[in-house]
């Protein structure tokens, strides 16, 4: 699905170049639900943002489902962002002007070829637990909400890819709860997902965790949801 060689993410100051992101290697399998974990500042978005071709690495690789995104041109690396990744951010991001269905639809427009359609939209919004705020505009939906809305949108034109970039960082915990178990449910319906967050709580529900700091990978470890998976019933368990 991922595979990612040695990148870097140099930003020129007046002084120096700044390593953002310093020789970073790491794969995602199709079906994971990868979390990277760190500080704010630590690289953890740069590199999500080259991960979806939103920003070209310095150096190095980044190859998805076979296809290096690294040096291809911005109407192709485009259609390729439209196509297969799915995008949820911190903030919503929803259009104040249109309906929460009307907001799901959007994304068809950037990919008229693709599965996206209304009745698509629709089915999204039930799957999300919005499907009776279907008509409600942005400005009546809690955060909440709104999110739900967002994740839906990034789902419509069935990415192979989920990115989500601190999601449920706006977010208060019992809310965080219900969104991260919808993306867990995702998750095991079949969606690749790596995420971003700085809330070591959340590693529980995913199947890897990789941790950065000033721009490296400094270790990566199963998380405990994944743990569990493996422990066979009546196994002796030690931890």
């Amino acid at each position: 699905m991922i595979e990612v060689i040695g990148i870097t993410k140099a930003f020129a100051t007046d002084c120096s170049d700044v390593l953002a992101v310093d020789n970073v290697n790491f794969a995602v399998k199709s079906g994971e639900f990868v979390l990277i974990l760190g500080r704010s500042g630590s690289g953890k978005s740069t590199l999500l943002g080259m991960l979806s071709g939103l920003t070209r690495p310095t150096t190095g690789t980044i190859r998805i489902n076979g296809t290096d995104i690294s040096n291809l041109s911005d109407d192709t690396i485009s259609e390729l962002r439209a196509k297969e990744i799915g995008f949820v951010f911190q903030f919503s991001g929803l259009i104040p002007t249109i309906t929460a269905l009307e907001n799901v639809m959007l994304p068809t427009l950037f990919c008229p070829d693709g599965p996206g359609s209304r009745t698509r939209a629709v089915d999204l919004l039930r799957k999300v637990g919005m499907s009776e705020r279907a008509d409600a505009y942005p400005c009546t939906l809690s955060s909440g909400e709104m999110k739900r809305v967002a994740i839906a949108r990034a789902l419509i034109n069935a990415p192979s890819l989920l990115i989500a970039d601190e999601p449920t960082g706006d977010l208060d915990v019992d809310t965080e709860i219900e969104i991260m178990e919808l993306f867990r449910d995702l998750n095991r319906e079949g969606t690749t997902i790596v995420m971003v967050t700085h809330n070591p709580d959340l590693v529980q529900y995913v199947t890897r965790t990789y941790r950065m700091t000033r721009g490296k990978m400094v270790m990566s470890d199963e998380s405990l949801s994944s743990r569990k998976r493996a422990v066979e019933p009546g196994a002796n368990v030690n931890d």
